[in-house]
C-alpha cells in the first residue's frame, strides 16, 4: 500500500500503465488504485469500508472512475474530504485524463452533457410526485384488505385482493428503487431512511441487500463477474453471444442451454422471488448482521400476519402470500430483464461510461401505462447514465442522449413493451443455439 503524500511535498506522478496493474488481482498482489479527476487514490485498505459496498468500488480498481463517481454521489465535496487520506498522487502531465484506449471525444461530450443536465436542474426531484406514488401504493394496500374484509374470502375477492397486493409489491419495488438511488431527497440520509421503510416495511426485504447488488449492476452492467444480475450464467443460463460460445468451446453444460428459452418460463419469472429471494433475503440479513434491516423486514411480515390471519386463517394466509409473491415475481423479472438480457453481455472491457451503459441497456417506448408499469425503467438508458436523476425527468433528458448517440454513431434502442418481452426469449434462444453449436463443433 502506498503512503499518502506528506503535506506540502510535490505530488507523485503516475502513468496509466502503473495504475492499470493495481486491480487487486495478480501482481502486485492486492493493491487497488483508481483515478478520479486525474488524482490517484489507493483504496487497497479502504475498499472494505466503502459505504456503497466493497465490490462496487473494486470493480474500478486500475481504471478511471471519474464518471461513476459523479454519477453515484450526491454531495461530492463531502466525499472528497474523506478521500484526501487515500490520495497518493496524480497523473503525470503527459498522461491523458482517462485511459488512452477510451474515445476521447465521446468522454468529453458526455461530461459536457452531464454539466448541461445539472445546469438544467434535471437532478432536482419533485417531492409531490414521489408523495403521490407512495400514496397510491398505500391506498392499493388498504383496498386489498378492505376487499376481503367486506366481500369475504371467496375466490373472486381473494384473487382480486391478491392482484392488488401484487401491484403494491411491484410498485413499492419501483419506489424503493428511487430512494435507493438517492433520487428523492437532496440529503443521502433521508433517502436511506425512507428506503428502509419502503423496502423493509412495505416489501419485507433488506435495504443493504439491494444496495449490495444493485450498485454493482449499475457500475458494470452486463459485465460477467462484476454485474451480479448476470450471475445466472452459466449455472442456469448461457447469456450473450461471446460467453455462450466460450462456454460451448470449454464443453461445459450445467443445463440444456439450447432449451433455455423454454425453461425460462419455469425457473425465471414465476420462481425468482418466491423460491429464491424469499429465503435469501433472510440469510443475507442474518449472515451480514444487518439487524436494523431485519427489524424493518419483520414489521412487514408481522403486519401481514396480523391483518390477514383473522380473515383467511393459516392456509388462506399462506396461499395469499405465495400468490402475491408469484404475481410480483413475474412482474419484476419481465420488466427488469427486458432492458438487459437482449443486450451485449461480456467480460469488462473497460470502455467509457457512456458506451458501457448504452451497449448494456435499451428502452421501451414511452406511454403513461409503460411509465407506471415499469416504474419509468422503460427509460433504462437515461436511468443508467444518470442513476440519481429523479425518474420524472428521464423524458426531458432523452432527446439530449439520442443526439449524443447520433453524433457518435451509437445505437439508441427503443421498442414496444411486448417486443421487449419477446426479445428476452429470442435472445435466450439465440445464445442457447450458439452454445450448442460451439459445444458440438468447436
Amino acid at each position: 500500500m502506498e503512503e499518502p503524500e506528506p503535506a506540502g511535498s510535490p505530488p507523485r506522478r503516475f502513468t496509466w500503465e502503473e495504475i492499470g496493474l493495481r486491480t487487486g488481482r495478480g501482481h502486485p498482489q492486492q493493491e487497488r488504485w483508481l483515478v478520479i479527476d486525474r488524482k490517484v487514490y489507493d483504496i487497497s485498505q479502504f475498499y472494505r469500508r466503502h459505504p456503497g459496498g466493497a465490490r462496487v468500488i473494486s470493480h474500478y480498481a486500475g481504471q478511471d472512475a471519474t464518471d461513476p463517481f459523479r454519477a453515484f454521489h450526491l454531495d461530492k465535496a463531502l466525499v472528497r474530504k474523506y478521500m484526501n487520506s487515500l490520495l497518493i498522487g496524480e497523473l503525470a502531465p503527459e498522461q491523458p485524463s482517462f485511459e488512452p484506449s477510451k474515445n476521447k471525444l465521446l468522454v468529453e461530450d458526455f461530461r459536457e452533457l452531464r454539466t448541461t443536465v445539472e445546469r438544467m436542474g434535471l437532478l432536482n426531484p419533485n417531492h409531490l410526485f414521489f408523495f403521490l406514488l407512495l400514496l397510491h401504493i398505500l391506498l392499493l394496500d388498504a383496498a386489498a384488505w378492505l376487499t376481503i374484509w367486506y366481500f369475504g374470502s371467496s375466490l373472486l375477492p381473494f384473487l382480486f385482493s391478491a392482484l392488488l397486493l401484487g401491484t403494491v409489491q411491484a410498485q413499492a419495488g419501483w419506489l424503493q428503487h428511487d430512494f435507493g438511488h438517492l433520487s428523492v431527497f437532496s440529503k443521502s440520509k433521508w433517502n436511506h431512511l425512507v428506503h428502509k421503510f419502503v423496502i423493509g416495511h412495505l416489501k419485507g426485504a433488506p435495504a443493504s441487500w439491494w444496495n449490495h447488488l444493485h450498485f454493482q449492476h449499475h457500475a458494470k452492467p452486463n459485465c460477467f463477474r462484476k454485474d451480479p444480475d448476470v450471475n445466472m450464467h452459466p449455472l442456469f443460463f448461457a447469456l450473450g453471444k461471446t460467453l455462450s460460445v466460450e462456454l460451448g468451446m470449454k464443453k461445459k453444460k450445467f443445463m440444456p442451454y439450447n432449451h433455455q428459452h423454454k425453461y425460462f418460463f419455469i425457473i425465471g419469472p414465476p420462481a425468482l422471488v418466491p423460491l429464491y429471494f424469499q429465503w435469501y433475503i433472510f440469510y443475507f440479513a442474518v449472515q451480514r448482521r444487518q439487524w436494523v434491516d431485519l427489524a424493518w423486514m419483520l414489521t412487514f411480515y408481522i403486519r401481514f400476519f396480523l391483518t390477514y390471519l383473522p380473515l383467511l386463517g393459516v392456509k388462506g394466509l399462506l396461499g395469499l402470500f405465495l400468490l402475491v409473491r408469484l404475481i410480483e415475481s413475474n412482474w419484476f423479472v419481465w420488466v427488469t430483464q427486458m432492458n438487459h438480457i437482449p443486450m451485449h453481455i461480456d467480460y469488462d472491457k473497460n470502455v467509457d461510461w457512456f458506451s458501457t451503459q448504452l451497449q448494456a441497456t435499451c428502452n421501451v417506448h414511452q406511454s403513461l401505462f409503460n411509465d407506471w408499469f415499469s416504474g419509468h425503467l422503460n427509460f433504462q438508458i437515461e436511468h443508467h447514465l444518470f442513476p440519481t436523476m429523479p425518474r420524472h425527468n428521464y423524458w426531458k433528458v432523452a432527446p439530449l442522449v439520442k443526439s449524443l448517440c447520433a453524433k457518435h454513431g451509437i445505437e439508441y434502442q427503443s421498442k414496444p413493451l411486448l417486443t421487449a418481452f419477446g426479445d428476452i426469449v429470442h435472445s435466450l434462444k439465440d445464445s442457447g443455439e450458439l452454445w450448442l453449436d460451439a459445444y458440438l463443433h468447436k
